[in-house]
């Protein structure tokens, strides 16, 4: 279920209803969930499951459901899942054959996306970037041609770090946003290249609160025609040829005619 990022608002009803009327809440750190429930006034079993305890809990998490008990799985802030400890509990409940009753509501991938005026018919989430650099690069050189906007979790302490090696991997000159403190009153948006986002950060150094990265596609990157044609091979095992050639001239930015006649040329390797 997911919960405010910032402004504790920002809630639905419908979440406030399946608060009050579950029969326990797991929580990452449940001083900051008590924050939310005493705000709204509920008085639900609060307890926490978090990365420390979570091999321990499931198991009597998962007996509970059994029994037919309404438990409510809430992060920190945001929605529960996205960079957060609550996969492992979610994938041995539908091992289970449980079901799964999503919540939605705030997220600040998406509130950054919003608020960032990048392309986002076509985006990736990239979690967190590994701490150290040279592992950082890695996972960016691996990214550097995804064919849409990119976002990213970060520190502040790492910020100006991470900024100067996306740099230098996705080039200056692309462009990025960093947004801030999402719906809390310092809220920020800070637009320019990448270049131009990490002198910023380098000179003014580490900001405070919760911060997403943001990074526009690639500037007319010309598509890799091994690539198109490993793609296309990919997508004929499973589609009928005019949908995989038309799936993969959306990826790759290319004609849908082009894609096609690409495909007849390749349909007999498939």
């Amino acid at each position: 279920m997911s919960t405010p990022i910032g402004n504790l608002r920002d809630i639905t009803l419908r979440a406030l209803d399946t608060l009050a009327g579950a029969d326990e809440i797991l929580a990452e750190d449940t001083r900051v969930a008590r924050k939310l429930l005493d705000a709204h006034g509920i008085r639900a079993k609060l307890s926490a499951y978090h990365d420390h305890n979570g091999a321990e809990r499931r198991p009597d998490i998962l007996r509970k459901l059994q029994d037919g008990a309404v438990i409510a799985l809430i992060s920190d802030a945001g929605t529960p899942l996205v960079s957060d400890p609550g996969w492992k509990l979610a994938h041995e409940v539908v091992e289970a054959g449980i079901r799964i009753i999503p919540v939605p509501g705030p997220s600040a991938l998406l509130a950054g996306l919003v608020a960032s005026g990048l392309p986002s018919d076509r985006f990736m989430f990239c979690g967190f970037l590994p701490p150290k650099s040279g592992q950082r690069k890695r996972e960016a050189e691996n990214l550097k041609a995804v064919p849409g906007s990119l976002v990213f979790y970060e520190g502040g302490s790492r910020l100006a770090a991470c900024l100067a090696d996306l740099a230098e991997v996705f080039g200056a000159d692309r462009q990025g946003v960093i947004a801030r403190e999402l719906t809390k009153f310092f809220e920020e948006t800070r637009h320019g290249t990448l270049g131009e986002l990490a002198a910023h950060y380098g000179d003014a150094g580490a900001p405070k609160g919760e911060i997403v990265i943001l990074v526009g596609p690639p500037l007319d990157i010309e598509p890799d025609e091994a690539d198109i044609d490993e793609a296309l091979l990919h997508a004929m095992k499973t589609a009928p040829m005019k949908r995989a050639a038309n799936d993969v001239a959306a990826a790759f930015g290319i004609s849908k005619r082009d894609a096609y006649q690409r495909a007849l040329t390749l349909k007999d390797d498939v």
